[in-house]
């Protein structure tokens, strides 16, 4: 059965209630919700760098190995060229054999630089990995204070806002889907989360701006969805507010 206009207002206003009661008993919490979840993401984001610097730590470690095992099998290759020096036959053969020997010599030489430059990195990166560990257990013990302290106050409201979250599910059954859907566009868009409002003093009670009588005597009636020209909100009459009161 099509629901009329004034079951429409009154059901986005039951809706309403429940939800400004949930928010209300999440402000308790304040803002250690967030807190929280920025402490998990920063937790994941230095468990993730830690294990960033370990790879770079192992690739720096086996590159010194390999160049380590270069510089062994350029020194053999020195052993062996000068062992073909005594054996030239003519200065052509001198000179190549000579070529041979400077080059893994300079090969010897570069592999000594990056195994200092590798060694150089490998100091820096310890340190980072020590103070990103540090960091990392910091953060974690924060967390551990701050979750506990967040357990504390959510077991105190916990089965409140439950059996408010099971009213909300339920509310929301009751209104059209594109009446819900622009109810929490509404909602998301304010920080106070207030979608419905009433009209106290002559005045919108979302942005405190005040409604002609005209348009009072429209909302009153109770035919129509009226918004707020300054906001955007839903308004309803007084009486609705009080009759809501009444069966809650």
């Amino acid at each position: 059965m099509e629901q009329t206009v004034e079951q429409k207002l009154k059901a986005l206003w039951a809706l309403q209630s429940v939800h400004t009661k949930i928010d209300k008993i999440r402000q308790v919490r304040g803002e250690l919700p967030i807190e929280v979840a920025d402490l998990e993401d920063e937790i994941a984001g230095l468990d993730t760098r830690i294990e960033k610097i370990r790879a770079e730590l192992d690739d720096l470690e086996d590159s010194i190995v390999n160049r380590r095992n270069m510089i062994k099998d350029a020194q053999a290759a020195i052993k062996k060229y000068e062992g073909q020096l005594n054996e030239v036959k003519n200065n052509r053969e001198y000179d190549a054999i000579s070529k041979e020997i400077e080059i893994q010599g300079l090969e010897i030489q570069v592999c000594e630089k990056r195994i200092r430059e590798a060694e150089f990195e490998i100091k820096n990166k310890t340190e980072l990995y020590e103070s990103t560990l540090k960091n990392l257990e910091l953060s974690k013990s924060d967390l551990d204070v701050k979750k506990k302290e967040l357990d504390t106050i959510t077991a105190e409201t916990q089965k409140e806002e439950d059996a408010l979250l099971s009213k909300a599910a339920k509310a929301e059954k009751g209104i059209e889907e594109r009446l819900l859907t622009v109810y929490n566009k509404l909602r998301n868009s304010f920080r106070n989360g207030l979608a419905v409002v009433s009209i106290e003093r002559d005045s919108c009670t979302g942005c405190f701006n005040k409604i002609p009588p005209q348009l009072q005597s429209e909302i009153r009636q109770r035919k129509k969805i009226i918004i707020c020209e300054h906001c955007g909100r839903v308004l309803v009459d007084e009486g609705i507010v009080f009759e809501e009161e009444n069966q809650g």
